[in-house]
Formats: C-alpha cells, sequence, structure tokens
C-alpha cells in the first residue's frame, strides 16, 4: 500500500463534521461506526509498521546471509590435501611404472 494513497488518518475520521439536514442520518449512529473505523484504521496501521519492522530485519539478515555466502572460505584441511597428494602418487605412479 502506498502511503501517498492514503486519504484519511484516524484523526481527519474523527473530527470530520457533517452538517445536519431535516431527513439526515442519526448523529450517533454515524458517530459509532465512525469509531469503529478509526479502530480499524489504527489497527491497520500498527500491523503495517508491524510488517515494515519485519521486513526490515528479514532483510538485514539476508544481507547478512549473502555476506557470509559470499565470502571465501580460505580454510585449508591440509590432512585431505597429503592424504589426496598420497593416493594421486599411488594411482598415477603405477600407472607411470606399468608403462
Amino acid at each position: 500500500m502506498n502511503a501517498n494513497r492514503i486519504q484519511l488518518s484516524g484523526k481527519d475520521i474523527l473530527e470530520k463534521e457533517f452538517k445536519t439536514a431535516i431527513r439526515g442520518y442519526h448523529q450517533e449512529e454515524v458517530d459509532e461506526f465512525l469509531d469503529t473505523v478509526i479502530q480499524d484504521y489504527e489497527a491497520y496501521q500498527q500491523e503495517i509498521d508491524k510488517l515494515k519492522q519485519e521486513n526490515e530485519r528479514l532483510r538485514k539478515q539476508s544481507d547478512q546471509t549473502r555476506t557470509r555466502t559470499a565470502a571465501p572460505n580460505h580454510q585449508v584441511n591440509y590432512d585431505v590435501i597429503k592424504r589426496l597428494s598420497n593416493l594421486e602418487k599411488a594411482v598415477f605412479g603405477k600407472k607411470y611404472a606399468d608403462s
């Protein structure tokens, strides 16, 4: 929802004055309905604020995850390299010795 599209605030609704006519609406009913509308507006705004905060938190979490994954892993397991080297010597050494 774009904030520029919201035309009324809870305060605007609360302070809205309607002219009365001979066959107008029952003012107490209108006031009660407007009170409900105001409560809904406030609840929606709280939900929007909560979702914005959650969205920002998830964005930061995602950025941190991307940063961690993008960082190169410079840890070298020398034991694995040594075993691999010995395996290569065993395989290729025999192959060349037979030729």
